[in-house]
């Protein structure tokens, strides 16, 4: 994600990545990688599988950043900063795509 992607922009999941809740664990597995390339492999946290679950192609960072702000201690401001850095790693390893 580039450094001027702003709070209108929509993301939608990359149709190679598959996402799994094993346990207390949610996952990311991209499928067209080697199996053996385990290093593909992303773990996810908590505020990490709910930005995950909202990043549909049509749902606006901002929107995203207000739903994290209501469901985890945390201020928007953070909510922001965490949300774009977030995003753009995701969009760095190819789990997401601007729509």
């Amino acid at each position: 994600m580039s450094t001027d992607t702003n709070l209108d922009s929509h993301f939608e999941k990359d149709e190679a990545i598959v996402a799994r809740r094993i346990g207390d664990e949610f996952i990311l597995v991209p499928i067209r990688q080697q199996a053996g390339e385990l290093d593909s492999i992303y773990t996810l946290n908590g505020v990490g599988a709910r930005v995950w679950e909202l990043l549909d192609g049509q749902t606006p960072l901002d929107e995203i950043r207000d739903t994290i702000v209501e469901e985890f201690e945390v201020s928007p401001e953070e909510a922001e900063a965490d949300l774009v850095a977030f995003v753009g790693q995701l969009a760095r390893v190819g789990a997401v795509v601007e729509a």
